[in-house]
Order: C-alpha cells, then structure tokens, then sequence
C-alpha cells in the first residue's frame, strides 16, 4: 500500500468534481491528490470527468488536458512526454510509474493518481526530491582515475566490459524504485535506497574506474546498503525494466569477496 507524508493528524478528504463537457462521447473518471502546503488546508482528492475520445492515450495526456481545460491549479511535473526524463513519475492505480507511458486504457475503473509514495508534498503530485538526489551525488557518480589519461585516445574497454554495465547505465532517476521500497520510507535518512545503489553498481562495474575499493568501503555500512532486504519492490516499479535489486546483491557480493 502506498504511503504518503502528511500533515499531523490530517486525512484526505473528498474534494471537488469537474464534469466532463457537453457532448462528451467516452468518458473516464480522474481521482487525483490535491494539496498545498503554503494554503494550510488538509489534502484531498478532486475528481474529473475526461472525454478520452479528445485526449491522448496516456495518463499524462489526460493531466495535460485537465488543466488545459479543466483546473489550471492542478501541478504536476512532465518534460519529455517519452519515458526518458522521469520528470512525471507518480503512483497510478497503486503503482509508481511514467505517466506519459501508463495507458489510460490499462487501469480498470477509475484512474488514481497520486504523487510518490512517502515524499513530503512540494504542492498535488510534485514530491521534493531533495534528498533523493542527495543521496545519489553521495555514491560520486562520475568515472574516478588514479592513472593519467592516453595522450591520444580515450580510455577504452572491451566489447565484454561495457556489457557489463547494461542493466545500469539506464536509469533515468525518477524514483519510482526507491519511493516503492518500504526500507526507504522508515531509514531514508540514513538508507540510500535502490536508485542511488544501482547508479552506485555502474560505477564499480565500470572497467574504467579506479576507485572500486573506495566505493565498496564507502558503501559498507549498516544503513547506506544492508538496509536492502530484496523484498522487489524496486524491481517490480521500475518503469525501465532494470532490476536494483540484482545490483545491490551484486554489490554485496563484492565486498564478501574482499573479506574472503
């Protein structure tokens, strides 16, 4: 079950409904979070009638048209339209996941949509991302060198190294995995969470780098990795079809292998 941050002692109430307009031919039922923190309300979730029949088939497509035409208060964050940004990942129908690549026609009844799981609320489905994105600049995510760069070519790798970092290289930071882990609700300040440890993984895969022993110190701590109690979550919600969960046992495999 989805969990979000809110306000002590504060529900979710029922809010407005904005009729589908005259004439509309194929109608679907929008409930989506409403809340803004500056205006001190509770939250709650208003309800929209969209003709699909004049929008297109994505989530996004229909929050584009909502407030287009509907509610131009809703706020929401979108960039690409492609799934390759992350900039519109929100909890759909109890999943994380891309709006602009979640069908409409692919959720059953009314469609649910509310902001990541566990964030606390910028303002409706816009969650702060701060420290996310503070815990993946801790793993230094950038090529780390001991030796001088060739005089005339870049450094190079193998056909079998750089396959190697398939499965990682991939992501596209939207957090849906570490928003969907249950360690990372209750230890976020402490746990880095799937997104942070697969980008952590890339690197140590990386034949390129040099700093593969700094990196596993780095992450052997009781919280920064082994909070990971491979439950799947991350792996399940991943948008991209990557598996975090497999990069943090293999991260945890390395460092076994330098105890051996």
């Amino acid at each position: 079950m989805a969990q979000f941050l809110l306000p002590k002692n504060s529900v979710v109430k029922k809010g407005q409904t904005f009729a589908a307009p005259a004439g509309a031919k194929k109608t679907r039922t929008f409930r989506i979070y409403r809340y803004d923190p500056d205006r001190g309300d509770n939250p709650r979730t208003d309800t929209y009638q969209v003709d699909t029949a004049k929008c297109g088939p994505m989530v996004l497509d229909a929050l584009i048209k909502i407030k287009n035409e509907s509610d131009s208060t809703l706020t929401f964050r979108r960039s690409c339209r492609e799934g390759i940004c992350g900039s519109c990942a929100m909890n759909i129908d109890g999943v994380n996941t891309l709006a602009c690549t979640m069908p409409i026609a692919d959720v059953a009844g009314t469609v649910k949509v509310y902001p990541l799981p566990h964030l606390p609320v910028v303002k409706d489905l816009v969650g702060d991302l701060g420290d996310f994105y503070a815990q993946y600049a801790a793993i230094k995510p950038w090529l780390q060198t001991r030796t001088p760069p060739p005089p005339d070519r870049e450094r190079l790798q193998s056909r079998e190294d750089r396959a190697k970092l398939d499965g990682l290289y991939e992501c596209i930071m939207c957090a849906c995995c570490s928003t969907a882990c249950p360690s990372y609700w209750w230890n976020s300040d402490r746990y880095l969470g799937p997104a942070a440890l697969l980008a952590a993984r890339r690197w140590i895969a990386d034949s390129r780098d040099e700093a593969g022993g700094e990196r596993l110190d780095d992450l052997e701590d009781p919280f920064r990795l082994y909070r990971c109690h491979t439950i799947m979550n991350c792996t399940r919600t991943c948008p991209k079809g990557l598996n975090p969960a497999q990069a943090i046992a293999e991260i945890k495999k390395d460092i076994a292998a330098r105890r051996s």
